[in-house]
């Protein structure tokens, strides 16, 4: 099939601005989550809203949902990559009190 051709979905107005509300909310609930105390699941429940967010961003405003599988392996493999760097980072960051430091 020529992809010149092909139907275009349109996103009605709707969805994005039932979209930019939840975005709105999730804000809400980002700053109430800043204020109380969690103990140690302050982090991941702040990780946890914000992931949310963005993945609300990418999959509507950016147009994932509607695109070629192409797109969607693309931006996957990009997630994945940020996240084999954010564990080489977190890796050094953790290993660096094993090996003494001459002077100390």
């Amino acid at each position: 099939m020529d992809n010149a051709h092909a139907p275009h979905v349109v996103t009605p107005i709707r969805t994005y601005i039932t979209i930019f509300v939840m975005l709105l909310i999730f804000t809400g609930v980002t700053y109430w989550v800043a204020l109380h105390d969690f103990g140690a699941l302050n982090t991941p429940i702040a990780l946890g809203v914000a992931i949310f967010k963005a993945s609300l961003v990418v999959i509507y405003f950016m147009g994932v949902r509607y695109n070629t599988p192409l797109t969607k392996v693309v931006v996957v493999s990009g997630f994945f990559w940020l996240l084999i760097m954010f564990v080489l980072t977190m890796g050094d960051y953790v290993s660096r009190s094993w090996l003494g430091v001459p002077g100390r």
